[in-house]
Order: structure tokens, then C-alpha cells, then sequence
């Protein structure tokens, strides 16, 4: 039986062209289009929502693009739909 070996940046790869869930560092957290991104793991994302947790619950904002910092990300999830 042969077993295959899927690397991170490949799964990442896969990902461009999907709706991607980026759980950042801080308190926000981001779905949209993956468009692409580098060996840094910086992301391009389109047709964003933006959801930033507060005492008062989620607070969403829409965005049309963004550049996001690899190194501000805690987790990718391919295909979530965000925290609410």
C-alpha cells in the first residue's frame, strides 16, 4: 500500500481559487477567495470578510482584497465559512 505525502504549502496550493478561513494571531480572523500567495505563506485573499472578536461578540467588515502576513497567521482552514 502506498501512502502519499501531501506538503503544507502543497495543500495551500490546492487552495487557490477556494474560499480559505485564516485565523490570525490576534483577534481577527478572515474568510475569501484564496488568490494566491509566496514561500512566507503571505496570502492574497478576495471578496474578504473581515471578523474581529470583541467583548461585545464578532464584528464583521467586508473588503474587497487584502494582503495578509505570514507571519501574523495562526491557522488556514481550506473551505470554512469563518467564526459565526
Amino acid at each position: 500500500m502506498a501512502t502519499s505525502q501531501l506538503l503544507p504549502l502543497e495543500l495551500i496550493d490546492k487552495c487557490i481559487g477556494s474560499k480559505i478561513w485564516v485565523v490570525m494571531k490576534n483577534e481577527k480572523e478572515f474568510t475569501g477567495k484564496l488568490l494566491g500567495f509566496d514561500d512566507y505563506v503571505n496570502m492574497v485573499l478576495e471578496d474578504v470578510t473581515e471578523f474581529e472578536n470583541s467583548k461585545d461578540g464578532y464584528k464583521t467588515q467586508k473588503l474587497e482584497q487584502i494582503l495578509l502576513n505570514g507571519n501574523n497567521i495562526c491557522a488556514l482552514i481550506p473551505g470554512g465559512s469563518g467564526p459565526i
